[in-house]
């Protein structure tokens, strides 16, 4: 696993054995601030793409660089396989989706996804361009697309065609995750809660039965078990409270965890909870990060960026 601060990006080992080692640092973080972090599990590596488009392949002994050639600040990154090296990339400021296939030519824009007719629905509340704020993948090549805001985009086919989920899906969604285990569940986090499709989209469940709150942030899905997620819900856009929470019945109850937590928060951020590929459960509270053991049942901090070299950038993101 690995997680970034603005300044640096650190390996974990999965099952949290050992201490973080640092395997890349930004000069000029100012300049340079890093925008999606990915995990490339077979090359024991994983990938950085900075605000100027550069995207960055890191593994214990070197860093070398890719030219996306991307103008739009990069949003999201997703994984289709690694030799030759295939991502697609979603942008911020526009919501484009770009397909990058091996390593020496730029990314191309989709222009399936630029052609979508509900394109011209999707907005922020500050009235800005949207996002492609995350994305995911089931193993038989099925990619979803989160609209900030717009819903869920999906393709069957890695990314070359595009359309989008039922309506039943609240359309204010911060993060959309899969189950290697199980091809035909997707889970979103939004404004209203946790959603659960069992058919890859095509209808959803409102799953919000002991959540403190409702305002999600981020998802996380255990990688052989479809039944075990973490969520995040705070009081609202801006936070004002924030809670980690679990469910092992599909997101049928939750139960929260934050009196395992040696710190309370006002917000958890997209981005900042994961399941590694051994079961392993991480999330960032605050400026700590913590590991969940037993199912996610048992949290205790992991790391603290008091333990870095440069304490004033806390943890941004993890990648598994």
């Amino acid at each position: 696993m690995f997680f970034a601060t603005n300044n640096a990006i650190y390996a974990v080992e999965d099952d949290g054995n050992g201490e973080p080692r640092q395997v890349f640092e930004t000069k000029d973080p100012q300049e340079s601030g890093h925008r999606a972090l990915l995990s490339l599990p077979e090359r024991q590596a994983g990938a950085i793409a900075m605000s100027d488009g550069v995207l960055w392949i890191i593994s214990k002994h070197a860093a070398s660089p890719i030219q996306t050639g991307i103008k739009d600040p990069i949003a999201s990154m997703l994984l289709i396989r690694e030799e030759p090296l295939t991502l697609l990339i979603g942008t911020d400021e526009g919501a484009h989706v770009y397909r990058l296939v091996g390593e020496e030519v730029p990314a191309e824009r989709v222009q399936t996804f630029d052609e979508l007719e509900c394109r011209k629905d999707w907005y922020t509340p500050w009235g800005g361009p949207p996002a492609v704020r995350t994305l995911a993948k089931t193993k038989d090549g099925y990619c979803y697309a989160d609209i900030h805001v717009g819903s869920i985009m999906r393709s069957p086919d890695e990314g070359m065609s595009w359309e989008p989920v039922t309506p039943e899906l609240n359309k204010d969604v911060h993060q959309v995750a899969t189950c290697p285990a199980d091809d035909d569940q997707v889970y979103a986090n939004t404004q209203n809660g946790v959603y659960v499709s069992t058919d890859r989209g095509n209808s959803w469940v409102n799953r919000i039965e002991g959540l403190p709150v409702r305002y999600g942030t981020a998802i996380a899905v255990d990688p052989t078990n479809p039944n075990l997620m973490i969520a995040t819900v705070q009081k609202g856009p801006r936070g004002g409270g924030a809670w980690l929470c679990r469910s092992d019945n599909g997101g049928a109850t939750w139960t929260q965890l934050n009196d395992q937590l040696e710190e309370t928060t006002e917000r958890m951020s997209t981005g900042c909870i994961t399941f590694t590929a051994d079961g392993t459960a991480w999330a960032v509270v605050g400026k700590t990060l913590y590991i969940g053991r037993d199912q996610a049942t048992n949290w205790q901090p992991y790391w603290t960026e008091a333990m870095s070299d440069s304490p004033d950038y806390p943890i941004k993101s993890l990648a598994a």
